[in-house]
């Protein structure tokens, strides 16, 4: 029986496995996309997302620490250079698995696993997205009432400078008219 056993062995011994995992991670650091079984690629996440967190804080424990791992300096330059810089601001799930049809030979679970801030095709919906996502509120915006003030004001002075004489009151008359208009576009809860 297998209870409590929560590591996934893969038919391995410690040392293969742990030789598997690390070329792996290190394939996937450096193409930033692979494609193995299910179980490689959930074992994968496990093994090379604590890695990733260490690159967010590039110092020289953090390196040693990883390269224990690893054994690939070109893997550990390309992790703490640019992924590190890239995963910054995430706090976690640097990696994504996707299933793929079984494989034709043996009929194995296929899975591709990449690094999620690196797939194009998703981070150009989120620009664009993000850029055409505007802010929708209840009260008009600004913009819109300063425009609609400058068209109901020429209607509102046109009857008010007809009616009185040319001079000092013809202004005194229209400021007194945009004013309650001002008013009331700058308050909408008033």
């Amino acid at each position: 029986m297998r209870h409590g056993d929560k590591i996934k062995n893969l038919g391995r011994t410690a040392s293969h496995r742990a030789a598997l995992l690390s070329n792996l991670t290190c394939q996937l650091i450096e193409h930033k996309r692979i494609t193995t079984t299910l179980a490689k690629a959930k074992s994968l996440r496990v093994y090379a997302e604590p890695l990733i967190t260490r690159a967010k804080s590039d110092s020289m424990h953090n390196r040693r620490i990883v390269f224990s791992y690893l054994q690939d300096k070109e893997a550990i330059k390309e992790l703490f250079g640019v992924i590190g810089d890239k995963v910054a601001n995430r706090p976690g799930g640097y990696t994504r698995i996707i299933k793929l049809p079984r494989r034709m030979g043996d009929a194995a679970d296929m899975a591709m696993i990449e690094l999620v801030d690196f797939n194009e095709i998703y981070s150009k919906d989120t620009k664009d997205s993000a850029a055409k996502k505007t802010r929708r509120s209840r009260r008009s915006t600004p913009k819109k009432a300063e425009a609609a003030t400058p068209a109901a004001s020429p209607v509102a002075e046109a009857p008010v400078a007809e009616e009185t004489a040319p001079g000092a009151p013809a202004t005194e008359a229209t400021e007194n008219t945009e004013t309650p208009a001002a008013e009331a576009n700058e308050d909408p809860n008033a």
